[in-house]
């Protein structure tokens, strides 16, 4: 369903003149107001920074009610797809709009798994990189560079090489992933074995070494696709919207995408999680609650709670939910059941939920405030965490991407601005200059 005229519309009136634009409907969520001839009618712009009350393009793909807590990919709440399917199956409903039988199930999860490996010469990339660098740094690095191997699907107007590029960022990133992660720690790379599924494919290239068989955990494969689903798509957010304004010059999709983990890896954003486990240890036990709830209640504090609220939901994120159960499973199974950690998160919860401070703020828990502590019990270090977040959201950022290129409407993203600077000046010569 595309976007459709209400018959309703907005009155603009701005000292003795006014104008009227049309308001439209989508199929759920809020009416908006088509201001895209704002400034040839009016000569003015609108002024929103941070973008919070302008819907920068229309889409089908995800849907969020921040107010009710609720997240759909193409009308399926979060919980369910969580729940009862796996990751690929999720990439094929955001790439394609609905979930495949089995059939189409079968032939997509065939085509990434016999992508997973890379360009050889990728390999030499790493020698260029100090075994300390952020690996974050390095991933943005690395996909931008896959662009140099893969000229034949650069060519954003022929949608076979569209798909191809798709399919290949899905099934490779993982594997840039795991090399940097291996990298990291001085240990050797180590292939993609096609007999795998996706999550379990990639802890094998992680955590297993050539001198002995690695065993796979079920428990902890499953959690880390669960973890890949919650984390797949978020509607308009910062990386998509940037990933989208990339796209829109005419960039190749590697370089978009290189451009969405550049935006990720900023703290307000990918990096919540880790920041919510350095609070987490930084508060270290459930006795020391107190102090940091005051602390957060302190204006004058510069200490936050991180992993509570939500620029978008005003509610209990829906993805906390699912996070929440898969965190127990993690540590019931690697033995941190009473991890510290945990009570602390916990006790944290608790009080966020019933304490009137939290409660009128909405202060709610959202998901980075589990996942850095299921992370960390499976065994990746907190620099992993954002490259996770990266390698999970990818697919999210493919599908926004192709649903831009595709769209008739599409031009390339111009914001304009309020300016505040010196007006008009002519030029002093440097021997009259005060």
């Amino acid at each position: 369903m595309d976007a459709r005229k209400t018959g309703k519309n907005a009155k603009l009136t701005v000292g003795d003149k006014s104008w009227e634009f049309p308001v439209l409907g989508g199929s759920i969520g809020p009416e908006v107001v088509d201001i895209s001839k704002l400034y040839g009618q009016t000569g003015m712009f609108t002024y929103d920074p941070g973008f919070t009350s302008t819907a920068s393009c229309e889409s089908k793909i995800t849907y969020i009610d921040g107010d009710q807590g609720i997240l759909l990919y193409r009308g399926y709440p979060i919980e369910q797809l969580a729940e009862h399917g796996d990751f690929l199956e999720t990439c094929y409903l955001l790439l394609y709009g609905e979930l495949p039988n089995k059939t189409q199930k079968s032939d997509f999860d065939y085509r990434i798994t016999r992508h997973t490996m890379v360009h050889e010469q990728m390999a030499r990339f790493f020698q260029g990189f100090r075994r300390d660098a952020h690996p974050m740094a390095v991933m943005v690095a690395c996909v931008g560079a896959l662009s140099a191997f893969y000229h034949d699907s650069t060519d954003i107007s022929d949608p076979h090489q569209r798909m191809v590029a798709s399919m290949r960022m899905i099934a490779k990133i993982p594997t840039l992933a795991a090399m940097v992660y291996k990298y990291s720690i001085g240990q050797p790379f180590v292939y993609p074995k096609n007999e795998l599924d996706y999550a379990s494919n990639f802890l094998r290239m992680c955590f297993s070494v050539p001198c002995e068989e690695y065993k796979l955990n079920p428990v902890l494969a499953r959690a880390l696709d669960r973890i890949f689903i919650l984390h797949a798509d978020h509607e308009q957010n910062a990386s998509t919207s940037t990933v989208r304004l990339a796209g829109s010059s005419g960039a190749n999709p590697f370089a978009c995408i290189a451009a969405g983990i550049a935006c990720l890896w900023g703290p307000a954003h990918g990096g919540a999680n880790e920041a919510a486990l350095q609070m987490l240890m930084e508060i270290g036990s459930v006795d020391r609650i107190p102090e940091f709830i005051r602390r957060a209640k302190d204006k004058n504090d510069s200490f936050r709670l991180m992993g509570f609220g939500h620029r978008v939901y005003k509610n209990y994120d829906p993805r906390a939910k699912i996070m929440q159960k898969t965190c127990h499973d993690v540590l019931a199974e690697v033995g941190h059941k009473n991890d510290p950690l945990l009570q602390v998160a916990m006790e944290l919860e608790r009080i966020a939920l019933h304490d009137d401070y939290f409660v009128e703020k909405k202060l709610y828990p959202n998901i980075d405030f589990y996942s850095g502590i299921t992370l960390k019990a499976m065994g990746f270090p907190t620099s992993m965490f954002t490259v996770l977040f990266a390698l999970a959201r990818t697919v999210g950022w493919i599908g926004q991407w192709r649903e831009m290129i595709e769209d008739p409407e599409q031009r390339i993203g111009r914001p304009r601005q309020l300016f505040t600077g010196a007006p008009r000046r002519d030029y002093t010569d440097i021997a009259k200059r005060k």
